[in-house]
């Protein structure tokens, strides 16, 4: 491939990447999707998935052995 085979290549990923970005911008409908603070957090989803939640474990002493 030549150096310009390279550089139309590289021009067209580059528009079809800006193309689609501004495309998804164009026809986004904000009415249609939720806001990021009404969303469920991560530990609301998990407590969905998983409602019941163990516990954590004691941490183990360890005492030093004398010789």
């Amino acid at each position: 491939m030549s150096n310009a085979q390279v550089l139309l290549l590289i021009a067209a990923f580059v528009t079809l990447t800006l193309g689609s970005f501004i495309w998804f911008i164009v026809t986004w409908d904000a009415d249609n999707e939720k806001s990021i603070s009404q969303a469920a957090s991560p530990a609301t989803q998990f407590t969905i998935i998983s409602p019941k939640i163990l516990a954590p474990q004691a941490i183990p002493t360890f005492e030093r052995a004398t010789t």
